[in-house]
């Protein structure tokens, strides 16, 4: 799903939208396709994915690009803070063990973070 394969006017003509609405977003850092000899840009299902998520927000929420900008770098520091929680959970395991009454503790605790970090 990560292999870059599709050109810009690709893209564009998949998504409906101009290719220069494309190139604008790779600009502002919301997207970031890769380059075939530094040059020519390609995407892939992931982009295009992000994509779609962009053009919704902008077309169907209508939420302005600064607004996207905010709520993809909220999105991305949410998917690193739950890695931290996963990594945590991982060394408290090794540290206590299988223990049930110590598991059932993390869990909860875990839990709770993870739902106050979605509210945030």
């Amino acid at each position: 799903m990560d292999t870059p394969k599709y050109v810009i006017s690709v893209v564009a003509n998949m998504l409906e939208i101009h290719p220069q609405t494309l190139r604008q977003y790779e600009r502002i850092g919301l997207i970031v396709p890769a380059r075939v000899d530094g040059k020519n840009r390609l995407y892939s299902e992931n982009d295009i994915e992000k994509l779609k998520y962009i053009i919704y927000l902008t077309r169907k929420m209508k939420v302005n690009i600064s607004g996207v900008e905010i709520i993809c770098k909220m999105q991305d520091e949410i998917k690193r803070l739950n890695s931290t929680i996963v990594q945590l959970e991982q060394k408290i395991k090794l540290k206590y063990g299988e223990d049930i009454t110590i598991k059932q503790n993390i869990n909860s605790e875990i839990l709770q973070t993870k739902i106050k970090i979605e509210r945030e």
